[in-house]
């Protein structure tokens, strides 16, 4: 059984956020905001647990990009950033 991480302090509410329904080749790019990513493709979470990025609670996922928290926590984004897309890739 895999943790359950408690998403609720993001208030998901795609339904009111046209920007977050696009789907097709609208992959993750380093620029985006980490809040926007988990919301768009909560299936991502997993991918975020493997980078040992566990921080999705913490105020800094509302404002900080993928590249700007994964050079806080010493991650490589790159890396990162394409398991994200293959996840992404996988799911569509």
């Amino acid at each position: 059984m895999g943790t359950v991480l408690d998403l609720n302090f993001l208030k998901i509410q795609v339904e009111n956020r046209p920007e977050l329904m696009t789907g097709g080749d609208n992959l993750v790019t380093k620029d985006m905001i980490i809040k926007d990513i988990v919301e768009k493709y909560p299936y991502t979470l997993p991918v975020f647990g493997q980078f040992n990025m566990g921080c999705l609670g913490c105020s800094g996922a509302l404002f900080e990009t993928l590249e700007q928290g994964a050079m806080a926590h010493g991650i490589d984004v790159d890396a990162m950033l394409k398991a994200i897309n293959a996840m992404i890739e996988k799911n569509q």
